[in-house]
């Protein structure tokens, strides 16, 4: 696949340093970052907090490989994401990442288990094979009796676990979950918090967490807060393992959800427009506010965003 290492536990999983992005929005150079520097360890568990247009969603799709630096140095995998073609930065992130979204972003038409095996299309993964592994992770996420369910036959917190089966199906070593409990009642996304801290605690899948709420933010070993571009405050707060780490089931089943399935799919936890909307079917990511916080080329490298991840 390009050239691209399998990742390396002994180095660090991910490494920015004095990472700055700039966007051009009408002729106007809009600062998004400004010289973050960081180091996010295999098998962490962070949390990157920060208001509104304070640049953590930038700071996010670098993280990912989603989008390039204006300036600086990142380091994914071990690869310096500045000397990497587009199709060797694709490849990089489909091996190496995994990510989960607020709105989901699952294929409509598309079963779940389908959903899942999306991401080994690009690894040139048989059909019956892609299939296989798809039903095993969704086993783990405990939806292996929704296999052939669409989305709009599930529950928001079903789809979440089905886009977090999605971002697993890939064996990555980073997880990047983008307020992954956003659009999901408190009971559903305590229990989609409690499976991704499982994955972390016993697959040692590092996880890194965007939110902006702060008892989220709180579960999590080490905080990076981001401001106006810049990282304010990177603090460990607890070396104890995360909530559910010890003690857990040998299969990564989250509580049941507490939100009734819906077959048009407009119940508690569903993003306007069915399952990721457009953003579902063309692979796009949601559409931001702020200019801070916008990325910038999200499908680079030919995949969709968030699908062939």
């Amino acid at each position: 696949m390009s050239g691209v290492a399998e990742p390396d536990g002994t180095r660090p999983a991910i490494e920015a340093v004095d990472v700055s992005r700039t966007y051009e929005l009408d002729g106007v150079s809009v600062p998004a970052l400004r010289g973050v520097s960081l180091t996010i360890a295999p098998g962490e568990y962070v949390a990157v907090v920060g208001p509104s247009g304070s640049g953590k969603s930038t700071l996010m799709h670098l993280l990912g490989g989603l989008d390039r630096p204006t300036g600086g140095r990142l380091v994914i995998g071990g690869r310096d994401v500045g000397a990497l073609s587009a199709p060797e930065l694709a490849a990089l992130r489909n091996r190496t990442i995994g990510f989960v979204f607020q709105a989901f972003h699952l294929l409509p038409r598309t079963s779940a288990v389908d959903n899942v095996a999306l991401p080994l299309v690009y690894r040139g993964v048989g059909a019956r094979q892609r299939r296989q592994r798809a039903a095993a992770v969704l086993g783990r996420v405990g939806l292996g009796h929704r296999l052939e369910h669409r989305p709009n036959q599930l529950s928001g917190g079903e789809q979440q676990r089905v886009a977090i089966a999605r971002a697993l199906v890939t064996d990555p070593a980073v997880l990047l979950a983008d307020e992954p409990t956003g659009n999901l009642d408190s009971a559903t996304g305590e229990a989609v918090l409690a499976l991704l801290e499982e994955l972390n605690a016993e697959a040692g899948v590092a996880l890194v967490m965007v939110t902006h709420d702060q008892e989220v933010a709180a579960r999590a070993r080490r905080r990076i807060a981001v401001r106006d571009g810049v990282v304010v405050s990177d603090d460990t707060i607890h070396d104890r393992p995360p909530s559910g780490a010890d003690g857990g089931p040998d299969t990564l089943v989250p509580a049941p959800s507490a939100e009734p399935r819906s077959a048009s799919g407009s119940g508690p936890g569903r993003p306007p427009g069915g399952s990721g909307g457009a953003a579902g079917a063309t692979g796009r990511l949601p559409r931001h506010r702020d200019p801070a916080d916008a990325p910038s080329a999200p499908g680079e490298g030919g995949d969709p965003a968030g699908v062939a991840s």
